[in-house]
């Protein structure tokens, strides 16, 4: 009989998607829509992984590059190239938050057998915005906490003012 180990992922809908050869999942519950990558306006004084803001249907929403979120390297804009508008939470308020990805793949329903807990890397590695790990036939997802990946940290960075260097392809 097989035990079922307690993550902080549950069994569900993911909207899967790719960064480079990588590929992850979000909760379908955050996710608010996609869209085709458009042009996003800078914003100075910004962390680098901040690409700017968009203007979707008169709101502002802030946009995030994951590939420089995560550290990896960037890349061009391609027609898969696509932005992922997620709903955040922090301090219960809800934010609008634009994710860069460079292809959206499919919507997974995971059961709960499918899923592990996140690997310790030890204390040099922070896997805390990892909810568990989706085991898909040969593959495997990567699960994002997305408040834990772009909400908490962005939107506190963003109103400290703290900065570095933008880095732009």
């Amino acid at each position: 009989m097989d035990t079922v180990i307690e993550t902080r992922a549950k069994p569900g809908k993911y909207l899967t998607f790719a960064l480079g050869p990588e590929e992850y999942g979000l909760e379908i519950l955050k996710v608010r829509e996609i869209i085709g990558y458009i042009e996003v306006t800078a914003v100075p004084q910004t962390p680098h992984y901040v690409k700017g803001v968009i203007n979707l249907r008169g709101q502002v929403i802030p946009v995030v590059d994951l590939r420089a979120k995560f550290g990896m390297e960037t890349t061009n804009v391609t027609e898969e190239t696509c932005i992922i508008v997620v709903e955040i939470a922090q301090d219960q308020r809800k934010f609008s938050m634009g994710i860069v990805v460079d292809r959206v793949q499919e919507v997974l329903d995971i059961a709960g057998c499918n899923i592990e807990e996140a690997p310790q890397f030890g204390a040099s590695a922070d896997t805390g915005f990892i909810l568990g790990m989706a085991k898909i036939g040969e593959s495997v997802k990567i699960l994002l906490d997305i408040d834990k990946v772009v909400g908490e940290p962005v939107l506190n960075e963003l109103a400290e003012g703290k900065t570095s260097p933008r880095q732009r392809v």
